[in-house]
């Protein structure tokens, strides 16, 4: 009897243990549907917000903090950038990057049986895309106007203005999507849309290259560059991952053998270098606290793969079971862990870790945490001590802090373009000057002398003389659109005058477009003519793998917080 009670004592021992390991959550993975992408480069004022309502730069709960280098960015971010520049590095190569004044949203960052959906809408300021997706990968911009759709290697450049967009194609092609109506467009060309005339497409030579184009081109060449190099590295798994690059320019790689491949150090990495002393903590309501490494190549190391130490050469980081699948993206490549005396350490994560067993790392020391930092110095622990340390899933509360900080609201700049020649100027108003953009008339005035007047004459007039029966340009723009007043999450955000004209004021060009439906993973490998969410797409024979259905219906499609966001 007593037998069978140990028996059973010891196989519910065994069950609950099991179902222990069943029910733990899984870290947020590459692997699953939540992607997570890098923030890879940061020049000047750059910072971010998070799960915002409608638009970033209107909602009052918004928190903008500071954007550090090798920044986690998931679906619901959204960046910005003031008198600087920033560079975004996607898991499959894909990168953005955004000029001075820029707001980019990360509207959809999705996975459906292997594809990757990428949509994006850009809600001030221009930015320029590289573009080389897998099969069945779908990639798009939104721009005031109109959508541009990626679907093969291509290099666009979107500018987004008060008073319409502009899109240029650098190489490759791409198509560009309003309401019901694709239009091709390949290397050399460009589109531009007015927001006085949003039924007219202007198709013509794409402008000639400034500096954020050549700056762009530069890291373009350096960053393909250097991945095409570090892959040969890459244990033989052909997936990208993005930062490798960073890894064949920042260290070196070498043959650990038996059976882990090859490893990589940083140059200037002794024996007495550990790989936690070089970035700082961030917490997320996604997955929780993650760490930023503060190099440029901090970021493969410190979420993919695991750590070795070898001998007279001390710490190695390996990419393990693949850079981006087998063992997924991690908030950050270390096991937690807490000891009897309260002490609460890291120990590195070794690729051959295994859940529910005691790290193989621990014979080397554990880095203990205190007031959010790691100390350079291990304790030792011995193998009669190992059993004083236990596991934890996540750091204790209160160990960590972050070391992020909050940052004012980006300024809100208007822009207009210019047609000068076969190309468009840029003419950014700042906030001290007396120079003004009239929403209503889609116009910049001078405040400070009679054209605001002339202005408001003109709109008087305008409705007086039954313009649209007295429908604001604005008003009739949005019509054409398909975009009603109800679509701006239910914020008219309007002055009604005396004579009945009504004026949109604070409205983003962002908020003129929703975002284009991404097609399902059948409707991408069926190709063109088939339908999106339901409704019918319609195709451009020039371009059949690409079609939208008609603007009216995106907002249906988007979720309802985000349908006809404005400024």
């Amino acid at each position: 009897m007593r037998r069978r009670l140990a028996r059973l004592t010891s196989l519910l021992a065994v069950l609950a243990a099991i179902l222990a390991f069943a029910v733990t959550p899984p870290p947020a993975s590459a692997d699953g549907h939540a992607r997570i992408i890098r923030l890879s480069l940061v020049q000047g004022d750059v910072r971010f917000t998070r799960d915002t309502r409608g638009d970033p730069l209107a909602d009052p709960k918004a928190i903008w903090e500071t954007a550090a280098l090798n920044l986690p960015i998931r679906e619901g971010y959204v960046l910005a950038t003031d008198n600087g520049r920033a560079e975004i590095e996607f898991e499959n190569g894909n990168m953005a990057f955004l000029s001075e004044n820029t707001v980019l949203e990360f509207y959809d960052l999705s996975l459906e049986d292997g594809a990757r959906t990428t949509r994006l809408i850009l809600r001030q300021g221009a930015a320029s895309f590289y573009v080389s997706p897998a099969d069945n990968d779908y990639f798009s911009v939104t721009g005031g106007d109109f959508t541009a759709e990626a679907t093969s290697r291509a290099t666009f450049r979107l500018d987004n203005f008060d008073d319409g967009s502009v899109v240029n194609v650098l190489a490759g092609r791409i198509s560009v999507v309003r309401k019901n109506h694709t239009t091709p467009l390949v290397k050399g060309q460009s589109l531009s849309m007015s927001a006085d005339h949003p039924a007219a497409e202007n198709i013509g030579r794409a402008a000639d290259s400034d500096d954020f184009d050549r700056w762009v081109s530069g890291r373009e060449d350096s960053v393909v560059t250097a991945t095409q190099a570090g892959m040969q590295y890459a244990n033989n798994d052909p997936t990208y991952t993005s930062g490798i690059g960073d890894l064949y320019t920042y260290g070196s790689w070498l043959n650990l053998g038996g059976g882990y491949g090859f490893g990589w150090q940083p140059f200037g990495a002794g024996l007495g270098w550990d790989p936690f002393s070089n970035g700082c903590w961030f917490q997320d309501s996604a997955y929780g606290w993650g760490f930023i490494g503060n190099q440029p190549w901090g970021w493969l190391p410190y979420h993919y793969g695991g750590w070795i130490y070898r001998p007279g050469l001390g710490w190695v980081w390996t990419p393990g079971r693949g850079l981006a699948g087998g063992t997924g993206w991690r908030a950050a490549t270390v096991n937690w862990l807490h000891a009897s005396n309260g002490t609460v350490g890291i120990v590195p994560l070794h690729p051959n870790d295994v859940r529910g067993k005691a790290p193989i790392n621990l014979a080397q020391g554990v880095f203990p945490v205190s007031n959010g930092a790691i100390s350079r110095e291990a304790l030792t622990v011995d193998a009669n001590r190992a059993s004083q340390w236990k596991a934890e899933k996540v750091p204790p509360r209160g160990v960590l802090t972050s070391a992020l900080n909050t940052a004012p609201r980006p300024e809100l700049v208007s822009r207009t373009t210019l047609a000068g020649g076969s190309g468009n100027r840029i003419v950014t108003i700042g906030s001290d000057s007396s120079i003004t953009y009239d929403r209503a008339e889609h116009r910049f005035v001078n405040s400070s002398s009679n054209a605001t007047r002339e202005s408001a004459d003109s709109a008087a007039g305008h409705a007086a003389n039954g313009g649209a029966n007295g429908v604001s340009a604005a008003e009739r723009r949005d019509a054409a659109l398909g975009i009603t007043p109800a679509s701006t999450n239910g914020r008219s955000a309007s002055a009604t005058s005396a004579t009945g004209t009504t004026a949109r004021r604070g409205e983003s060009a962002a908020a003129r477009h929703t975002p284009t439906p991404a097609p399902t993973a059948a409707a991408r490998n069926s190709g063109g003519g088939e339908a999106w969410g339901g409704r019918a797409a319609s195709s451009s024979s020039a371009h059949p793998s690409s079609s939208a259905p008609a603007a009216a219906s995106h907002a249906s499609a988007a979720p309802a917080s985000s349908a006809g966001r404005a400024h």
